[in-house]
């Protein structure tokens, strides 16, 4: 039996415009998807996409309405400070404090002097 040596000669599937040193490598699948299978593909994708959109447009919509209690409250405590700010007029008025039991205990000056220049 004589021995011949098998060589193989390389062939290079590297393009013109590869480099040297760089790792190019292609996969190419063996699953091969129809028209039909595509086309369920982008609506779900499409589907996808809508939910995320619906998802951030009702948390806008949740901030509005958070957004319009703080101000529905801000509002009741305005007109809930205006009656605090009457209600304490009322209560400081002159004539209240006149008539009060501190001011019946004080006594009238029995002279008053006034400087004139």
């Amino acid at each position: 039996m004589s021995y011949s040596p098998r060589t193989t000669q390389f062939t290079s599937r590297r393009q013109s415009s590869w480099n040297r040193n760089q790792n190019q490598a292609r996969f190419v699948s063996s699953v091969k998807f129809g028209p039909v299978t595509h086309t369920v593909f982008v609506a779900l994708m499409i589907t996808v996409l809508g939910l995320i959109y619906l998802t951030q447009a009702a948390s806008a919509t949740n901030y509005d309405y958070n957004i319009q209690d703080v101000d529905s409250k801000i509002a009741e405590l305005s007109n809930e400070k205006a009656d605090l700010e009457i209600e304490n007029a009322r209560l400081t008025a002159l004539d209240n404090i006149r008539n009060s039991s501190v001011a019946r205990q004080m006594t009238a000056p029995t002279e008053t002097n006034y400087y004139n220049q």
